[in-house]
């Protein structure tokens, strides 16, 4: 049986969707408040999710990339002041994203962020 291209355009849609939705469902998707003050949006990007800064001196700058879900994320976060990316992970708990950052997984720093 084939489907008409309608049909297959209508299911392209929902799949794509679907997928939106799940992301957007996601706790870590939003707007959080960095420990300097500045706005940081994290949404969907590349099937994972991206982190953006959104307010301050770099605004526009993506920092950080991760993956993973419900609420546990592991990737790479850029410090941008000094341009250095490190391991990192990421933990949101209600309403407080715990960012962890690291060299070598021996050295590292913690920050959390409030949702905004």
């Amino acid at each position: 049986m084939e489907l008409p291209l309608k049909g297959i355009l209508f299911i392209a849609a929902t799949l794509s969707l679907t997928t939106t939705v799940a992301h957007a469902g996601d706790p870590i998707v939003g707007n959080w408040k960095t420990e300097l003050g500045d706005t940081a949006a994290i949404g969907p990007c590349g099937g994972g999710y991206c982190i953006t800064l959104k307010s301050g001196k770099h605004a526009g700058k993506q920092i950080g990339t991760f993956s993973g879900k419900d609420g546990s994320y592991s990737g790479k976060i850029t410090d941008p002041d000094a341009n250095k990316t490190y391991d990192g992970s990421l933990t949101v708990s209600g309403g407080a994203l715990t960012m962890k950052g690291c060299v070598l997984k021996v050295i590292c720093e913690s920050q959390t962020w409030p949702r905004l």
